[in-house]
């Protein structure tokens, strides 16, 4: 059973594999497998994964993840989601926030990454959000370009409980001049 309706996504251009929303058992296709080319990805039991699978249901309107599915290996080999937030700002206008863009190293360098971004976008369109934003490595940025997106802003991170990590060091001064104050007008931004 799919998360969302089919019936949302654009069309697809390719031809010898399949763009589908997440279904509740796509873990037994490697979903999880995709994800752990991105980050770290523990392994969940099939309660647990459909625990998640339920809870996103649960939020219609919210959660939009879609993978890339290939027949013939009768496996996953790409993934990404789109999560719908909805603003006080714009009158409660909707934002879309693209994550998790995984693509298997198996399947890489097939042009499978733009195809998710770009199906996502238009997605967030469609559903009306008036942006649609994400967060990616300084590396990637060219990648997310090809795709339409922009570099607009920068990412702040907070990690909680076992995820905590460190502050980085504080870079040596090379000068002994001081550092220079925010004006003022920055500095009412923070």
């Amino acid at each position: 059973m799919s998360l969302f309706p089919a019936s949302l996504l654009p069309p697809s251009s390719l031809s010898d594999l399949v763009l589908r929303p997440l279904h509740k058992d796509d873990h037994l296709l490697g979903h999880l497998d995709v994800l752990a080319v991105l980050s770290p990805t523990p392994p969940l039991s099939a309660e647990q994964y459909a625990a998640i699978c339920e809870s996103m249901t649960s939020r219609p309107e919210t959660y939009y993840p879609i993978v890339v599915f290939a027949p013939s290996q009768h496996k996953i080999v790409a993934t990404a989601t789109l999560l719908v937030e909805r603003k006080f700002l714009r009158a409660g206008g909707l934002v879309g926030h693209i994550e998790d863009v995984a693509v298997s190293s198996l399947a890489q360098g097939r042009g499978l990454g733009k195809v998710l971004v770009v199906t996502l976008a238009a997605l967030a369109e469609k559903l009306g959000c008036y942006k649609c934003i994400l967060d990616c490595s300084k590396e990637n940025i060219p990648f997310y370009e090809k795709c339409g997106f922009y570099h607009k802003e920068y990412e702040m991170v907070q990690y909680f409980g076992a995820a905590k990590k460190p502050l980085p060091a504080t870079p040596t001064p090379t000068s002994s001049a001081p550092a220079p104050e925010p004006s003022p007008s920055k500095a009412a931004n923070l």
